[in-house]
């Protein structure tokens, strides 16, 4: 009798398992959560697999009739934590670090972030037979720790909001031309100021949105490049670091002069130095062609500091495409949506038809750097495309600052900060 009770009491929890997993499939249909599917893995892996041990704190009862050894064990054990890591950091969350200055001071270089997958909805991955927990890289022999066997087309399942302007966003940088596919190409983090149908423009260095002056949110610290001068004293490089958090820039032509890298604050603090005689920005001028500037062609006379306007594209919205605007656009409708871009006695072919205007199948996004003279970013290479978009950068849960000593490399002030 208590065998047929056994035997019953676990074909009945076989049986709601099954149906829970069947009303929680459906539910997160409904809901569009897809990141979501895998609860039932974790109910399951508790009721009847038990591959790892969720009461840790304390001893298991043996089991006899499991037999399981103790290599069995740990690596049952392992096994399901390198699972449930990487569904973790696949769809759920992820760490990131900084490894450039692109946007300092909002971020800083030794900054470890989480980026959250779901803000913006996690992308199933395109590249799905990867080695477990690395990115593109062997951590042993620097081969590539994926293979292009199967490729997945481009999907991304329903997240907790869209992205929005000011948002600071992790994403596949698109410039790579190392041949890897999307989202295996090398993670970049930028503020994204300008959504689909923002328009664009740089003038004199500040950045016009919609006809207007960026909208800064709290916490945003931009820096551009000074030419500072002094009175025949110079400026001591410890109170610039120490004090003004100073950490970019160096002499300039002699003794009298520096090249700084300054926000609002630390130049407002320079130029209250009574033997400093004058703190100015650089950029450069209105109408000099940068060659290494999107679009990368001289009909666009276009540098850092004076760009645009430019309109962010839209999915579903239809431009006029010429052969005097297709640098903006041949990226788009060649690389990033996959089209036969042909330019044939002044008539542009795509996909082997005449073409006077382009849909975009996709919406796009403009990045760029809060140290505006020291970041490649949107400016350099143009428009990120949606596909490309990895996730939003939450907090900082850790700061390393490599150039100070003892407990001081540690920046604990940064630690579990939210990023602005």
């Amino acid at each position: 009798m208590k065998k047929i009770k056994e035997v019953l009491g676990k074909f009945f929890t076989i049986v709601a398992f099954l149906i829970f997993t069947i009303a929680w499939s459906v539910f997160i249909y409904v809901l569009e959560g897809e990141w979501l599917y895998f609860v039932p893995l974790i109910v399951g892996d508790v009721l009847f697999w038990e591959t790892l041990n969720y009461k840790f704190w304390k001893k298991r009862e043996k089991k006899p009739k499991k037999n399981k050894s103790e290599v069995r064990s740990w690596i049952d054990a392992i096994g399901f934590a390198v699972i449930a890591a990487t569904i973790l950091r696949t769809f759920l969350i992820e760490a990131y670090t900084i490894p450039t200055s692109s946007m300092e001071k909002s971020m800083l270089i030794g900054d470890f972030l989480f980026v959250s997958k779901v803000a913006y909805g996690p992308r199933v991955p395109i590249t799905p037979i990867a080695f477990p927990l690395v990115h593109h890289t062997m951590p042993i022999g620097n081969g590539k720790s994926y293979t292009e066997a199967v490729q997945l087309p481009y999907h991304r399942m329903k997240g907790l909001g869209e992205i929005e302007r000011n948002d600071c966003v992790v994403f596949n940088w698109p410039a790579e031309t190392l041949g890897r596919p999307v989202d295996k190409k090398e993670n970049y983090v930028k503020r994204c100021v300008g959504v689909p149908g923002d328009k664009i423009e740089l003038i004199n260095a500040q950045l016009m949105v919609n006809d207007a002056p960026q909208e800064e949110p709290e916490g945003m610290k931009k820096q551009w490049h000074y030419n500072v001068s002094t009175k025949g004293t110079g400026l001591n490089p410890n109170i610039l670091y120490e004090k003004y958090d100073i950490t970019e820039g160096g002499y300039g032509r002699n003794k009298n002069e520096y090249n700084l890298t300054l926000t609002n604050e630390s130049r407002d603090a320079i130029q209250s130095f009574t033997n400093v005689s004058s703190v100015k920005k650089q950029y450069e001028k209105a109408g000099v062609y940068a060659d290494y500037i999107f679009p990368h062609d001289k009909k666009y006379k276009w540098n850092v500091d004076n760009f645009g306007p430019i309109t962010v594209p839209a999915a579903g919205a239809t431009v006029s495409i010429t052969t005097e605007n297709l640098s903006i656009y041949k990226d788009i409708i060649e690389r990033y949506e996959n089209n036969k871009l042909e330019v044939v006695a002044g008539e542009i072919y795509i996909n082997d038809k005449v073409a006077t205007t382009y849909t975009f199948a996709m919406d796009y996004f403009w990045m760029m750097g809060d140290n505006r003279h020291n970041s490649a970013d949107s400016r350099f290479w143009g428009f990120v495309p949606e596909n490309h978009i990895v996730g939003k950068a939450l907090f900082v849960w850790m700061s390393w600052d490599k150039n100070a000593k003892g407990l001081k490399k540690i920046r604990w002030n940064r630690l579990f900060s939210s990023v602005k």
